[in-house]
């Protein structure tokens, strides 16, 4: 495979799945925001401020900025310049996918051109004003028909590895941001000891329900949905395929399958060590004793690593940061 149609298909899984994670993100804030909590220091910390900064919103070390909703929820959901936001990366998702029509099924062309075009109709603005749900739902809801089709309709070669490996390293990335921005940045655990830092029912919920992984926690966890487990849950949950763990391990067998040579590749090697350390931490007592930002800071260094090994080895060299969104 060329590395220029590799390169144009990780990018197309990266940006889709970007798009839906930013929905759900959104959503779940406006919907913990409409409930209305009391401030809590020692809480989730489900701010607009706080989603805007995990975004790329706020440079390192700059100011805090107390947004309103309304300007947030434009920021990343209508405006084409924000790399982050909705409207650009359903665009470069849709720039992506006519650049390697050639490798993609009709309907999974139809799917993001549609997806495309429909944002693009009539006056965004005014429904994300008056139905801010509808339209997170939607996007949802197209990304989901457009990962059925690559599972039904798509070729399992070299193309759909690159593309769905590329959807399973966002995905792993976006949940670290979503962790990071939502879960106390001090010390959790499970003892106890550290009440300051344990995260209120309520918004552990609205977690989540923004990953969309409420009912899956219900099932497998047998424990409120505090910090720990939530963290746990959302880091290492084999069994849920949006866990950063189980997006690891999937990246890694795609990319063990479309390399000729997996044994000498360093982001094979890389994201075969990543995953071994998430194990290591699940089946310890206190894997996540120390402080959670910090681990979920030090796998996202990682993930970036990964990232620019996959552009060295498979795609010549090629840019990776697309439309990159920097913590």
């Amino acid at each position: 495979m060329l590395a220029r149609i590799a390169h144009e298909l990780f990018w197309l899984g990266r940006n889709i799945v970007r798009a839906e994670h930013t929905a759900r993100m959104l959503d779940g804030v406006f919907q913990a925001d409409l409930q209305g909590r009391p401030d809590d220091p020692n809480g989730v910390m489900l701010s607009w401020g706080s989603i805007l900064a995990i975004m790329g919103g706020v440079p390192e070390g700059g100011e805090p900025i107390r947004p309103r909703r309304d300007d947030v929820l434009a920021a990343l959901t209508l405006d084409p310049e924000n790399p982050a936001s909705v409207i650009a990366c359903t665009a470069r998702a849709r720039e992506g996918a006519r650049t390697v029509r050639d490798v993609l099924s009709a309907e999974m062309w139809e799917a993001i051109n549609t997806t495309n075009l429909t944002l693009l109709e009539g006056d965004l603005s005014a429904r994300l004003r008056t139905g801010p749900y509808s339209v997170y739902q939607y996007v949802k809801e197209r990304s989901a028909l457009f990962w059925g089709l690559t599972s039904r309709t798509m070729l399992r070669d070299d193309a759909s590895a690159f593309l769905r490996a590329g959807g399973r390293l966002e995905s792993a990335d976006m949940v670290l941001r979503m962790l990071r921005v939502a879960l106390p940045p001090g010390r959790v655990d499970g003892d106890g000891i550290d009440d300051a830092a344990a995260v209120r029912d309520g918004q552990a919920l609205a977690l989540l329900q923004a990953v969309g992984g409420f009912q899956a926690f219900r099932r497998a966890v047998q424990a409120p949905p505090d910090a720990l487990p939530v963290g746990r849950f959302l880091l290492y949950e084999q069994n849920y395929p949006d866990s950063v763990a189980a997006s690891v391990h999937y990246a890694l067998d795609v990319l063990q399958k479309a390399d000729t040579n997996p044994r000498t590749s360093e982001p094979i090697l890389r994201l075969s060590r990543l995953g071994a350390d998430l194990e290591f931490r699940a089946r310890t007592d206190d894997g996540l004793a120390g402080d959670l930002s910090n681990v979920c800071a030090s796998v996202q260094r990682e993930l970036a690593l990964v990232d620019g090994d996959i552009a060295l080895r498979y795609f010549a060299g090629a840019g990776t940061t697309a439309g990159a969104v920097h913590a």
